[in-house]
């Protein structure tokens, strides 16, 4: 197989002046919506499949890190199965099967992703459990793109934080290139464990899986390997309201010619509420994935 940097593409840069203009802040998205299935996720997948001795692989996912696995398992040439809500989007569903890979789909409601993973785990003692977030092999694969942020110049980095494996990679790669960018998370206000967890200073868990239109941050807890690395790593966490998640998806979508999915858009969110903590600042927006139900997406852009 190819290493993680030989099968990485490079996340992409881009510059908007009518964003900057509309927003009154010196802004740079870091774009992963260009990656391999769609997301940042194939970073830490990819890495999880070239590292694990096994032949099968089962993971829980609303979707970018089942199909970012899926993809990424069938370069390797080994079996994979995802546990996915019934509430996933649809393309990501279908994406998740167009690799090959095999789907349990659950009612949360009902059983909880990690509840069924363990019954599905009891058959199949010879698969390795990948966590979306907790795990060495995601946060390492995940670093990478901190790295290619260190290289540029920002005062502050803002990523989006579900589970806690992007923005502990990041935090990684800045740490690892000994950057002096401050790095911030943005979630949904819903699902707001992670904001909570960093003012107690243990992890809170969210008492369900929070409905937040951000479905790649219906979480219920930060992981243990992650929230390690966040306590010291991040200075802050903001709660983003759906409607401004909303807003934001609109923004990328008209001022930045970009299309990101809701839980992409919420760094933009962040910033459309603290608009003064970022005055003068050179910032780094992370657009972690571009994966949107085609409906949900028009009724979006339509208010």
């Amino acid at each position: 197989m190819k290493t993680l940097l030989e099968a990485i593409r490079p996340t992409t840069f881009i510059e908007s002046e009518k964003l900057k203009t509309h927003v009154g802040i010196d802004l740079t998205i870091a774009s992963e919506t260009f990656q391999h299935t769609g997301s940042f996720k194939f970073r830490a997948a990819y890495n999880l499949a070239a590292s694990v001795p096994n032949d099968e692989i089962l993971t829980a996912s609303s979707g970018n890190f089942g199909q970012a696995l899926a993809y990424a398992c069938l370069l390797a040439g080994k079996k994979c199965t995802v546990v996915m809500p019934e509430t996933s989007a649809r393309i990501k569903i279908d994406a998740v099967k167009s690799y090959g890979a095999t789907i349990d789909l659950v009612d949360t409601k009902v059983t909880g992703r990690n509840e069924r993973v363990a019954q599905l785990a009891e058959r199949m003692p010879e698969a390795y459990f990948a966590s979306a977030y907790d795990d060495p092999f995601v946060i390492e694969g995940n670093s990478t793109l901190g790295d290619e942020i260190s290289a540029k110049d920002f005062d502050a980095v803002i990523s989006p934080i579900g589970g806690g494996g992007l923005i502990s990679g990041i935090s990684k790669g800045l740490c690892r290139q000994s950057s002096q960018a401050r790095l911030f998370g943005a979630e949904p206000l819903l699902g707001n464990d992670a904001f909570r967890s960093l003012q107690a200073g243990k992890i809170v868990r969210n008492e369900t899986e929070p409905m937040t239109i951000a479905d790649g941050a219906r979480t219920i807890s930060l992981g243990n390997l992650n929230w390690e690395i966040i306590k010291s790593g991040v200075e802050r966490i903001f709660e983003v309201s759906d409607e401004k998640i909303k807003e934001a998806v609109r923004l990328l979508f008209s001022l930045a010619n970009l299309k990101v999915e809701p839980t992409g858009a919420l760094t933009l969110g962040a910033i459309l509420e603290n608009k003064e903590l970022f005055a003068g600042k050179k910032v780094c927006l992370v657009a972690s994935g571009g994966n949107v139900d085609p409906e949900i997406y028009r009724q979006i852009l339509a208010g």
